[in-house]
């Protein structure tokens, strides 16, 4: 006959033994999110500006924080909401300055700025950062920071363009050739902070009464004063081509 002893043991290891089965581990419930800071082949190979300069880029230095990943249900749509409302929030702590002219590595060309562990797995489709003035290093007193060398007609200039203007984006899902933000458990999922030089210098190879080149500016007139530039109308940040809401800082 079994004491009350050994029958209170056996119901508590049949009840561990339930919750080691039914109940998933943190590691199996999450997964990792890595985030990255893309700026295209316009960033590392150059581009032509609306008007006509060739422009190749020694630098483009961009510092970022608050950079935070949601799920959100409904979906955010940047054209009509200013809150990203979301049930659940990862955030990438700390600040980081990258440089965009430079390339990640070979086989993924995109300069990772971090990732964050141990994350609920789920659909990150919401993606918000802040452009900051870097307190530090080669941009500091900069958010946005190019340096390279620009020609036209055999005119040869090296150029210096700083912007020190905060803002935040905040952008939905991301758009492009592939799905983003999709993080199974024990698994890795990237989201990706991507910055449209073209919203800048335009693009010389496309009409003149093009869009892009409509809202762009002249390259001179960047030489003549950087300070026309402005992040909150030219739309710099995207989520792949997904555009972003743009909010000023300060």
């Amino acid at each position: 006959m079994k004491t009350p002893f050994s029958i209170l043991t056996l119901v508590l290891m049949l009840v561990a033994g339930i919750m080691l089965v039914g109940c998933p581990s943190d590691e199996e419930r999450t997964g990792t999110l890595q985030f990255y800071a893309e700026g295209e082949e316009r960033a590392r190979e150059g581009l032509v500006s609306k008007d006509g300069w060739s422009i190749s880029f020694d630098h483009i230095y961009v510092t970022l924080s608050d950079i935070t990943a949601y799920q959100t249900d409904p979906p955010y749509d940047p054209y009509t909401q200013v809150t990203v409302d979301h049930q659940v929030r990862v955030s990438l702590e700390g600040t980081y300055t990258v440089d965009l002219a430079k390339v990640g590595s070979a086989a993924d060309p995109r300069k990772l700025v971090g990732q964050v562990s141990n994350q609920p797995a789920g659909h990150y489709n919401a993606l918000s950062w802040r452009m900051v003035k870097a307190a530090s290093g080669p941009a500091i007193g900069y958010c946005l920071l190019m340096i390279g060398i620009a020609e036209k007609d055999g005119e040869i200039v090296e150029f210096t363009i700083g912007v020190d203007q905060e803002v935040e984006f905040r952008g939905g899902e991301y758009v492009g050739d592939e799905r983003k933000g999709m993080l199974e458990p024990r698994g890795t999922a990237d989201l990706e902070m991507t910055f449209h030089l073209d919203h800048i210098f335009g693009d010389g190879l496309k009409p003149a009464d093009d869009e892009i080149n409509l809202d762009a500016f002249d390259f001179e007139a960047l030489l003549a004063d950087p300070t026309i530039i402005d992040l909150v109308e030219v739309h710099l940040g995207h989520v792949g081509e997904g555009h972003c809401r743009v909010i000023p800082l300060g």
